[in-house]
């Protein structure tokens, strides 16, 4: 059997959809996520955007002042700004001054080791209280430092006790550190709440660290990660292994249905695996800037087999 025949084998996200009597379609939305470009000064083999230290792809400060204009014309309840490694972007501060003041709820994303170069950012996050969201793919150095680099596990350990000296993740702070796990190649992620106990214990062990929560998510087979799944012969059964766990349970509460997403350009999707896909809002591509009213509910979502990945096991809400 060839690869393409093997693939077809995996049945189609939106038949698989159908087959269970759903349909994924807009909610209202609630958050706007910002993806503010692919600079990152790491090259995580999971990264479904392949960010990385050669990435020049970085939102200017005009496509800010569009974002910010965004968020003061809807309410969100939650921005939430990613990348890449927002850290990288030239203006940070400005649009996380902009927007703290516009919502309820400011998340950053960062993987730890960019803080090491903006610490005036953190003075900030921690003034405007906003939400850390830090990437640690395991509770151990081996298997971090094979997904990102020798000597990784070290300097996010030191991150993360820094965090903890300025509240982060100490109870009672009201300062909110989460961390996210994903597996180191391809396999499908542990429980999580097996998964943050270990988390817990082992780093409280080992750095006498502690955070809020952790999320467990499958990798999603996009960019960098797709690409190591077709050079190591993985991809088929890597999509097999998604399309069996489907979760049909976990449609109801996907990110995707209640969410718009800008990327560094000011052009919308409507979650960050769509914009790597290349699968934009609406079937076409549209701009922030023209943003006259929020997507109405009931709104088809572009799908591809990268949605398994938010379907299997508890998902990726």
């Amino acid at each position: 059997m060839t690869d393409a025949e093997k693939r077809s084998a995996v049945e189609p996200f939106q038949e698989a959809l159908k087959r269970n009597g759903l349909q994924l379609t807009r909610e209202p939305t609630r958050t706007l996520q910002v993806n503010a470009g692919l600079a990152c000064g790491l090259s995580c083999g999971h990264c479904h955007l392949e960010a990385g230290p050669d990435r020049r792809e970085v939102m200017k400060r005009e496509t800010m002042e569009e974002v910010v204009a965004c968020a003061r014309r809807f309410s969100f309840a939650g921005i939430d700004i990613t990348g890449g490694s927002p850290e990288l972007v030239p203006g940070l501060d400005y649009l996380v001054s902009s927007l703290a003041p516009l919502t309820p709820l400011l998340i950053v994303r960062s993987n730890l080791l960019d803080l090491e170069r903006a610490p005036e950012l953190v003075e900030l996050y921690r003034e405007m209280k906003v939400v850390l969201v830090a990437s640690l793919p395991a509770s151990n150095a081996s298997q971090t430092d094979a997904q990102r680099g020798a000597g990784v596990w070290e300097r996010s350990l030191a991150a993360l006790k820094r965090l903890n000296a300025l509240g982060y993740g100490v109870e009672g702070s009201g300062l909110e550190l989460d961390l996210v796990s994903n597996p180191a190649g391809a396999f499908l992620p542990a429980p999580q709440g097996g998964a943050e106990k270990k988390f817990r214990a082992d780093l409280a062990r080992k750095a006498g660290v502690s955070f809020n929560s952790l999320y467990t998510f499958a990798n999603v087979p996009l960019g960098r990660f797709r690409g190591f799944l077709e050079r190591s012969g993985n991809l088929d059964g890597y999509l097999s292994r998604l399309s069996e766990g489907f979760n049909p349970c976990t449609v109801g509460g996907l990110m995707c249905r209640s969410q718009i997403c800008v990327d560094w350009r000011g052009r919308l999707y409507d979650c960050d695996f769509n914009l790597a896909a290349g699968l934009p809002h609406g079937g076409a591509a549209g701009s922030i800037s023209e943003l006259a009213e929020l997507p109405l509910p009931g709104t088809p979502i572009p799908v591809g087999d990268h949605c398994y990945a938010c379907t299997v096991g508890s998902g990726f809400t």
